[in-house]
């Protein structure tokens, strides 16, 4: 076949697709719209048989009506991008305002700065690289908030691409290497940089390429939790999900296009709430339960407990749209391929060569019963980072923690985050 004539079947055959692929998230979109009337009817019986002052919260199944009613008005809610709820911190024993700054606006990311009132006060700089993995960067408000005391904090704050116009381009894993190395510039010198499940894979890509180029203004350390640096190891349901399935597979039934009403219209995405679903299915009774949990609190009037319940799930819900070739690239060179580890990942024709970092510390944080990135999987960076001395590396294999308590919880914060300070101080 002629080039031409090649050139034109495959414009007519994405065209075609143009025109079938947006159903499935334009049905999803119709499916919220025809629930409205059934969340109105949810939201008049809460009022009705759930006001102290109403008469039918005195009839006999008013607790039962009342829960049921609001547990199908969270099942069935969209739930837009969260605040981070971060205003004060205490910096030497002493409330100090915070500001949200947004230092570089891109159109797949802002770099957000939590300007605390007084200046850094020559307090360390880190920068947090928050995963683009479907949740939003607020995932990582209690890392944020127990970093903030003590250190000067930013973080990228990734851009959900349905809000993203078409002609804005696309966005591949190259590109969000060159973020991250344009955000390590925007803040040297002497930078931490901690990475957050999936950026382990581009930072550590970003950080071998400017320690290649001779650049001088490299992180002092760089800290990688949880992550699938080498994505062979101890695999996960997530790992064995990407091998199993082809390539084409990915690219056929979970890419969509976004509907009309959009910015991001006809972009194609990998869509939140195919996101959203793959997260429940990976644990179906564990959330099936906590819904059933939420419910008899309501009926209990155990008020901590379900607005425990309504805080975690107000972010667990909350997921964005990821560009297409992002994810696509992804899946194949990082969970099919494993290109860092074979040492065949190339970022614009530039082979990446981590063995040429050396004067950046290396700090690996993977939990004992983490589900989502396998224990070894981070901890491989070590093989591949030779040209860092061994007095300059550690790793710590957190026990009794899940994937999520790496990074939030009462262990982060007791246990984690005080050996990420001890080791960020040792390297300046």
């Amino acid at each position: 076949m002629r080039p031409d004539a090649a050139a034109r079947q495959n414009w007519y055959k994405d065209q075609s697709l143009i025109r079938v692929i947006p159903l499935l998230y334009s049905l999803f979109e119709a499916q919220h719209a025809a629930l409205a009337p059934m969340r109105l009817m949810a939201e008049w019986s809460r009022g009705w048989f759930g006001h102290p002052f109403s008469p039918f919260a005195l009839t006999p199944m008013a607790k039962e009506i009342t829960a049921s009613s609001d547990l199908f008005l969270r099942v069935t809610n969209r739930y837009e991008k969260p605040a981070w709820e971060i205003s004060s911190t205490l910096v030497d024993g002493l409330e100090v305002v915070v500001e949200l700054e947004t230092v570089v606006d891109k159109p797949f990311c802002k770099l957000i700065h939590f300007k605390r009132e007084g200046g850094d006060r020559g307090q360390p700089k880190v920068l947090i690289v928050a995963p683009l993995s479907g949740h939003h960067a607020t995932l990582l408000r209690d890392t944020v908030r127990t970093m903030l005391p003590e250190n000067n904090v930013y973080v990228t704050d990734w851009v959900d691409a349905r809000m993203v116009p078409v002609d804005a381009g696309p966005f591949h894993l190259d590109d969000y290497v060159d973020y991250v190395r344009e955000f390590i510039r925007k803040l040297s010198p002497d930078l931490n940089v901690v990475s957050v499940c999936q950026p382990t894979v581009p930072v550590l890509a970003a950080i071998s390429l400017m320690a290649a180029d001779g650049e001088p203004d490299v992180p002092k350390t760089m800290i990688m939790m949880g992550g699938p640096i080498d994505a062979r190891k101890s695999p996960t349901a997530v790992n064995n999900l990407a091998t199993k399935r082809p390539y084409s597979w990915f690219e056929q039934t979970l890419i969509h296009r976004v509907p009309m009403k959009y910015p991001g219209a006809m972009r194609r995405v990998y869509p939140g709430f195919l996101q959203h679903l793959g997260f429940v299915a990976m644990n179906p009774d564990r959330h099936m339960n906590a819904h059933w949990d939420y419910y008899n609190h309501l009926v209990q009037n155990d008020g901590d407990s379900a607005g425990a319940h309504r805080r975690f799930y107000n972010e667990y819900n909350a997921v964005l749209d990821m560009p297409a070739e992002y994810y696509l690239d992804t899946i194949r060179r990082v969970f099919q391929e494993f290109q860092l580890p074979k040492g065949r990942m190339f970022v614009r024709e530039q082979w990446v060569r981590p063995d040429k970092i050396s004067k950046t510390a290396l700090f690996t944080i993977e939990g004992e019963h983490d589900d989502i990135s396998g224990n070894g999987q981070t901890e491989a960076a070590h093989a591949l980072c030779t040209g860092i001395p061994a007095s300059r590396r550690e790793h710590f294999l957190v026990p009794d923690v899940g994937h999520y308590g790496i990074f939030s919880g009462r262990r982060y914060r007791e246990i984690i985050y005080p050996r990420m300070r001890e080791f960020m101080r040792k390297q300046h």
